[in-house]
């Protein structure tokens, strides 16, 4: 997941008036987990998925994402257990997700909790409560979903969704993440 890897070049740090294009405490390569290096080679697309009320709405950056086809479909993502977002999706048991494109890197790294969001990450965004959770008007195509079962290991919630309905629009440019970086296309 997006959430939990970030990337060189992005969240620049400030420190003695420099701004830097590593991150500080990134982990060097020969020390990375071998697994997550091969995930790493896997072109992903960049979603937020989002869920909640009014009062306790909240959103992720989530690249580990599957849509199965089908009568009714489904969506299968991976989060970590102890996220804002899990919580909410168990406890409304609906979520939305939304395909960012080109132009949505900065909100990407907003959700992923690699850019600062002074006021929240729903601050200065237009945002329409709906019965599945908050959903974020600039991005436009989304799967509005059901909390159909899940699968739970130590690191991971396997959250299994079915799909009630989808929101299109023309995407030209979606955002994906590969070995550490945004591309688009």
């Amino acid at each position: 997941m997006l959430a939990d890897v970030v990337g060189s070049g992005y969240g620049a740090l400030m420190s003695q008036g420099e701004i830097h294009d590593e991150h500080p405490f990134k982990t060097p390569g020969e020390l990375r987990d071998p697994i997550r290096r091969f995930r790493g080679r896997l072109p992903a697309p960049v979603t937020i998925v989002t869920a909640g009320t009014p009062s306790t709405r909240t959103g992720l950056t989530v690249s580990s994402i599957i849509v199965a086809e089908g009568e009714p479909s489904h969506v299968h993502l991976l989060l970590a257990p102890a996220t804002d977002l899990w919580t909410a999706i168990t406890e409304t048991g609906r979520f939305i997700v939304h395909v960012l494109e080109r132009d949505h890197r900065s909100l990407s790294d907003r959700f992923a909790g690699i850019r600062p969001s002074p006021g929240g990450l729903f601050a200065d965004l237009d945002v329409e409560q709906t019965d599945h959770g908050p959903a974020i008007a600039m991005l436009r195509t989304r799967a509005f979903c059901t909390l159909a079962g899940h699968r739970d290991d130590p690191l991971h919630v396997l959250v299994h969704g079915e799909i009630d309905d989808v929101q299109l629009h023309d995407l030209r440019e979606p955002l994906r993440y590969f070995r550490g970086e945004y591309f688009f296309g």
